[in-house]
């Protein structure tokens, strides 16, 4: 049961979350769980349904957070989660002679930074946006470096960590 706004009565979760709401509702206790947690990869699809800006950037620092206990898999549309990602992967299905397929390739940091452009600026690849897609980068970066030391002392005090 849960209330997802003040006010409200409580509500069975399949009730009244979509998978999106669902997604971050488990980010939440994952983000809390985290040290203790042994399950080693975590899926996310949905997580950006119905999200931007601000918190779009919220859930792409606990994703990075997570990371550090887990190996994390999301499903994106959202540039500002997708910076902060390790690894890139872009997945795409293509028709070929009839046929839905579904192509996955691994990105390059260039790769990575023009995939991020498509994402925020559609079939538009200028100037200005290949920066902002840099920026966005370097801001997720640096993000996870200022972050470093509280997400090192979280892991040497995580009792189920792996040697």
């Amino acid at each position: 049961m849960i209330r997802t706004n003040v006010g409200e009565k409580l509500r069975p979760l399949d009730k009244i979350a979509s998978g999106g709401e669902i997604s971050r509702i488990m980010l939440a206790i994952k983000t809390v769980l985290a040290q203790r947690d042994e399950i080693p990869t975590l899926i996310f699809d949905e997580i950006d349904t119905g999200i931007s800006g601000r918190t779009a950037q919220s859930v792409a620092e606990k994703l990075a957070l997570i990371s550090e206990f887990h190996q994390i898999i999301c499903i994106t549309h959202l540039p500002q989660i997708a910076a902060m990602a390790d690894h890139h992967l872009r997945i795409e299905k293509t028709v070929r002679e009839g046929r839905a397929r579904t192509e996955v390739a691994e990105l390059s940091e260039s790769e990575s930074t023009e995939e991020l452009a498509r994402m925020l600026g559609g079939t538009q690849m200028t100037e200005a946006v290949l920066q902002n897609a840099s920026e966005l980068k370097k801001m997720a970066s640096d993000w996870k470096e200022h972050n470093s030391d509280r997400m090192r002392e979280n892991r040497q005090r995580n009792p189920h960590e792996k040697e």
